[in-house]
Parts: C-alpha cells; structure tokens; sequence
C-alpha cells in the first residue's frame, strides 16, 4: 500500500489582526454589519480574518481577508475557508482595512488575489487617510473600480454608501445596515430606512499613513488580473 502525505491548510497564518485599535475598530464594524445584515440567512456566510484557500493540493496560495461574506453556501463555523468543499463558490464580496504597516505592493498582491479567483465586489477602508473607502466591482471579467463611490449601492449587499460630513466628523452610512459601537447594539433592518453610522475623526495625518488624496496610485481596472499573470 503506497502511503501519501496529507496536505495540511493551517486555519492561522500566525499574523495579527490588526496593528492598531483604529484598524480593529473597524474590521469589527466591517464585519459585524454584515452578519447582522445577513443573521437570518442560512445560506450566507460572514468572516473576518479568516483565510481563503482557493486552489486545492496548493495551500500556500491563501489570502485572510480582514472581512467578506458568501453567498449561496452554508452559514456554519469553519477553520478556514477552502473553495473546492464550498462547491467552487469563491468568497462574492471582501473587504480590507488598510493598516499604517501596507505598502502599495501590499494592495497590488491582494487585488491580484481576489481578481483572480472570482470575487465580485472588493472595498478597502481607509481610516487614516484622506478619503474613507474605495470600491472595485466585477465588470467584463475584472475587478474595476468604481468611480465614486459616494451613492454607490453594492450589488450583492443591497446598500448604498453615503458620505456625510458633520462638524468635525468624516462618515460613511449603509442604508439596511449597522455597526456594534460603544454603548449600541448591531440591529439590521433588512429594507427599513434607518441605519447607524460608522464614524472616524477627521484630523490631519501624514499623508503616508493612509491610502493618499483619492487614492493616487491604486489601481482602476484589471490591475490585479495583470500583476498576477507576471
């Protein structure tokens, strides 16, 4: 009997979750507004910081989103996430949380990721820098970005992203959504009107820190498709 070696797909990459209470806060908002949005659905699953091996025989091609949700698969616990026992059902919409610790190589490598493998809808949150958030969307094949992402409603999410600003508060509101934040409790009010906001200080930081001024430099349309196949 010949004898074969198991491969083995940690369920931890041995990385932190966050390098700053700035960045934590807002993974946890990120990723409790999805569940609760989607609490009643057996059939979505919500995760953050939870690897994604999307090639089977291949577990050093991975990603841990800081948050993403799929649809069409069982809302159950998991070690990890691994595509061919979810019926080749690739995570639809993922977001990051950019950390003073990225680098744009950082951004490319998984843009490249999650254009490859299929996702859907990609945003990144900026909380340091000068703008908040920044959307791709899946159009003619590639992740793509979305222009303005200020009245934007995700398709696969159902709510549409608004920019507010109040004396000295830079906002993002979901509509059908809500975040858990001190002293409130995460309610989702699937086609209601209301919705809680997530809300950063605006004070200057250097420019380094975050994404930069609309986001210079990042990339707008099949850019992870083509760092990938290099």
């Amino acid at each position: 009997m010949r004898q074969t070696d198991e491969i083995l797909y940690p369920d931890s990459d041995g990385l932190p979750i966050a390098e700053n209470t700035i960045q934590f806060r807002w993974i946890a908002i990120v990723m409790w507004n999805a569940a609760a949005l989607f609490h009643d659905r057996p059939d979505v699953f919500v995760a953050g910081d939870h690897l994604i091996y999307p090639v089977e025989g291949q577990p050093e091609i991975r990603s841990a989103p800081d948050a993403y949700v799929a649809f069409g698969v069982p809302n159950r616990d998991r070690g990890s996430y691994k595509v061919w026992q979810e019926g080749g059902i690739f995570p639809h919409v993922v977001f990051e949380v950019w950390s003073p610790g990225n680098r744009k190589a950082d951004f490319d490598a998984k843009l490249a990721f999650y254009d490859k493998y299929g996702a859907e809808e990609y945003y990144l949150v900026d909380p340091e820098g000068h703008e908040d958030i920044f959307g791709w969307r899946r159009e003619q094949g590639c992740l793509t970005r979305i222009p303005t992402i200020d009245g934007f409603v995700s398709p696969r999410l159902g709510f549409r992203f608004t920019h507010v600003e109040r004396r000295n508060q830079h906002r993002w509101t979901g509509r059908q959504t809500a975040h858990r934040s001190e002293g409130s409790h995460a309610k989702a009010r699937r086609g209601g009107t209301s919705s809680r906001r997530g809300t950063l200080p605006r004070r200057p930081r250097p420019q380094s820190r975050g994404i930069g001024t609309h986001g210079q430099g990042i990339g707008t349309r099949c850019q992870g498709s083509r760092d990938a196949e290099r």
